[in-house]
């Protein structure tokens, strides 16, 4: 049996086609990356997607998210969705963004279901239609097809054909899809970064439409919390009045976990949720702020759990945590599934780490 390419070993648990295990990636990650960076190089010219953020001295700089990319005339941003044409940034912006859209009935397999006003009326009837699950209402899910992270165990890769090529909507567009059964609107993906001038736009027409047609709607985020700071101000003027949940998807806590996974560091991300952390006292009836991991099998072990679960205890123990079943996709297609064993452990390491809510998702995965 073929063992770790660095150490050798056949007993840890890890993917042969990234080739190294997570002792090997986190104790000698500068000696492994440059095979798992050739991985991740591979997975993104499968479609035509930029191996690295440009960084044209004379580019133009897109200030969306951390990567900063300074794109040429002609070219692209990392996320794929930013370009430059005449001079100018396009895409991403009111006028237009890749996204698609459907109706979720409620309650729904949000991350957030198991606290949210739409999943269980909590915040009823400030933030919530019922006092209790709002059955008969549905959650406008919005997905954009663009992404700044390149994770390569991605649930949802299949938007990546869609970047260049996809359905284009204006914000008014999307914001014409509320109806009276329309209670909250989720942005996800791909992830909303790449958009966030569209999404944002699109929620305050959403919230105009609803107050027009007589209610009101719940805007929520599902994001790798990767933008830069700047933006975290709007992003939280858009949710925190109508009980809306910003959700941040952390992939793993050490830097070289994080890149080995998602091609990309995971400073800005922490930094993010550290800022947006000091928002919950506002609006203790319902979180503004939870976070999720996925569990993927022999990386995010109970090593990156905890230090995950220990820093977001440290910065408020009421942030609320979820952590969801892996199912193999994409690059990482020979990992299994997460194993009942382990998500329980798992969500006692997150509870010893200091963390008072800690909910398990995707349970209908584990084997």
């Amino acid at each position: 049996m073929r063992g770790c390419r660095h150490c050798g070993s056949t007993e840890r648990l890890f993917s042969r086609r990234l080739g190294f295990c997570a002792s090997c990636i986190r104790r000698h990650f500068g000696e492994v990356w440059p095979e798992i960076e050739a991985y991740h190089h591979e997975s993104r010219r499968a479609f035509h997607l930029p191996l690295a953020p440009p960084r044209d001295p004379e580019g133009r700089e897109c200030t969306l998210c951390f990567h900063a990319c300074r794109i040429p005339e002609g070219g692209v941003g990392y996320c794929g969705a930013r370009r430059v044409e005449g001079g100018r940034l396009r895409g991403g912006g009111p006028a237009g963004a890749g996204v698609s859209w459907y109706e979720d009935p409620l309650p729904t397999n949000c991350v957030a279901d198991w606290f949210c006003p739409g999943g269980t009326g909590r915040g009823y009837p400030d933030y919530a239609l019922k006092d209790g699950p709002e059955r008969g209402y549905v959650n406008l899910a919005v997905f954009y097809h663009a992404c700044n992270f390149n994770c390569l165990y991605c649930q949802n890769w299949t938007f990546k054909r869609r970047t260049f090529s996809g359905a284009r909507a204006s914000a008014q567009e999307l914001a014409r899809a509320v109806t009276p059964r329309t209670a909250c609107i989720c942005y996800f993906g791909g992830d909303p970064t790449p958009a966030l001038p569209h999404a944002l736009a699109a929620a305050r027409l959403a919230r105009e439409r609803a107050a027009r047609l007589g209610h009101r709607v719940r805007i929520c985020w599902e994001t790798n919390g990767a933008m830069q700071s700047r933006w975290l101000k709007p992003l939280v003027a858009s949710s925190l009045a109508n009980g809306g949940i910003i959700k941040i998807d952390l992939k793993a806590f050490s830097e070289e976990m994080h890149r080995a996974l998602t091609g990309v560091s995971n400073s800005q991300t922490l930094a993010n949720v550290a800022a947006l952390a000091r928002h919950l006292p506002e609006r203790p009836q319902v979180p503004l702020l939870t976070a999720s991991t996925l569990m993927v099998p022999g990386y995010v072990d109970l090593e990156e759990i905890h230090g995950l679960a220990r820093f977001l205890a440290t910065l408020n123990p009421e942030i609320p945590y979820s952590l969801l079943a892996f199912y193999p996709q994409f690059y990482l297609p020979d990992l299994p599934v997460t194993s009942r064993e382990f998500a329980f452990r798992a969500r006692e390491t997150a509870l010893a780490a200091g963390l008072r809510h800690v909910n398990l998702g995707n349970v209908h995965l584990l084997k």
